[in-house]
């Protein structure tokens, strides 16, 4: 697709009136909460720097997997307006979200929200970010921008409910391609007619399967997600049209794909928290739904100073859906480990360090040790309290029987204590790439983008 030069793009804010809102179809009604979105409440800018920082650090080593060298090698160019995250080459900007939006994804170790029942910072932040550098956007309104597509996906995730997921298809593509066009929209500051042509053409390219989990397509979901909804916005504002119920219409979106879908209004308590204030960080490199899990077993390994080799039997309970999702039963890759939660509890039982990237590898996948106890732990699907959720029974060698419950689906009550552990995140992973000191300025840059005159010092960080 050729460039679009920044200057070309119209610019216009006209809104509907509440009073027009109200007769609008959802596609329409989305628009225009889009196109009318300003001044998010400190909060939700807070949890939106948070997002991005998290997306920052675990794209920067995103960038030195397999798939890095092929998107790059195909989509990079030296003379492009558009930085590519820590890869040392710059891209077109379609190109540039397509690739920091998969390399985002590559590492599973991005935030989640289960409003999209996916995760929604990954498709959103490389299309504000490198939409924002070409058009030189301010900190803030790049902030806006994020939390003004966040809030649209997760709008639409919650609307479908778990049919849309549960048929087999991967949000985090699908939602995400509508979070990523109404960013852009807001970004490019569209108006509600244009914004709904937008949405339109979104629905028409949202895709994404599950069962390419474990593979190099799933983190493509994402960047793909990030480039339609770029495209759709950028066409949108050319005057490229859609249908502008894309989303509600007969053979539109929800009919086609999301079995349940219940439409309600957008936002109707104005005064709520943002979606973006529900988002989910995560602290192992492994798909969220083995997160419970994970510290469950923990828990029991400390409290009860046991570990793998007083393996006699283990059963995981988790929710249904999991069976589907990360329960792979025999991996052989290190992609493959992220989604089999019968080896993940077999690691963490062992005391493994489920946060470090290095621990998942084919020779972590094929280690007979934990092959071994992976034949002692059985998943038995089970309702419980949330989606997340875990419940786990440990029989031990000497004739005990320990149990545990946990429960990751819970946002953070204290952002000051959530922002050290991402920083501590951050450094763990991002460093060792580009350097504690570099790292440190992106961390500041971040920390202050709301009053940042441009985007662009942030990006050259990155680079």
């Amino acid at each position: 697709m050729g460039q679009i030069a920044p200057a070309t793009i119209e610019t216009t804010a006209t809104t509907e009136t509440p009073a027009q809102t109200e007769t609008l179809g959802l596609t329409r009604a989305l628009a225009g909460w889009v196109a009318g979105f300003a001044d998010p409440t400190p909060s939700a800018r807070l949890w939106a720097r948070h997002a991005l920082l998290d997306w920052a650090a675990v794209t920067i080593p995103g960038a030195r997997e397999p798939l890095a060298r092929m998107l790059i090698d195909e989509f990079g160019t030296p003379d492009g307006p558009c930085t590519l995250i820590a890869a040392g080459d710059r891209a077109s900007l379609h190109d540039a979200a397509l690739v920091n939006g998969t390399l985002g994804h590559a590492l599973d170790f991005d935030d989640v929200n289960f409003l999209i029942h996916g995760h929604p910072t990954v498709p959103v932040a490389p299309v504000v970010l490198a939409l924002g550098e070409a058009l030189d956007a301010s900190g803030l309104a790049v902030i806006d921008a994020f939390i003004a597509g966040y809030e649209v996906e997760c709008q639409i995730g919650a609307m479908a409910g778990y049919g849309h997921y549960d048929l087999g298809f991967h949000s985090t593509g699908t939602m995400g391609t509508f979070g990523t066009a109404a960013a852009a929209a807001h970004l490019m500051r569209l108006d509600a007619e244009r914004t709904a042509h937008a949405l339109g053409m979104a629905a028409a390219q949202a895709a994404g399967l599950k069962s390419m989990f474990g593979t190099m397509t799933k983190p493509f979901h994402a960047g793909k997600a990030a480039a339609n909804g770029l495209i759709a916005a950028r066409l949108a504002a050319r005057g490229f049209t859609a249908n502008t119920d894309g989303i509600e219409t007969a053979q539109g979106f929800a009919a086609t794909q999301a079995p349940g879908f219940e439409p309600a209004a957008v936002r109707p308590d104005a005064a709520a928290p943002f979606a973006v204030e529900s988002n989910l960080f995560k602290y192992h490199a492994a798909c969220y739904l083995t997160h419970s899990a994970i510290e469950a077993i923990r828990t029991l390994r400390e409290r009860h100073a046991v570990g793998l080799d007083d393996l006699a039997a283990m059963t995981l309970h988790g929710q249904p859906a999991a069976q589907r999702v990360c329960n792979i039963p025999d991996p052989h890759t290190g992609l493959e480990v992220k989604f089999s939660i019968r080896h993940l509890a077999a690691l963490a039982l062992d005391g493994a360090d489920t946060a470090s990237l290095g621990l998942y590898s084919a020779a972590t996948a094929q280690d007979p040790r934990l092959t071994a106890a992976r034949e002692k732990i059985a998943f038995e699907p089970r309702e419980l309290a949330s989606r997340p959720a875990a419940a786990v029974v440990l029989r031990t060698r000497d004739g005990r029987t320990l149990t545990g419950e946990a429960d990751v689906g819970i946002p953070s009550a204290d952002p000051q204590a959530q922002w050290h552990k991402l920083v501590a995140k951050a450094q763990s992973i991002a460093a060792p790439v580009i350097g504690a000191a570099r790292l440190a300025k992106v961390v500041e840059a971040v920390e202050g983008l709301d009053s940042a005159g441009s985007i662009r010092p942030l990006m050259k960080l990155l680079a």
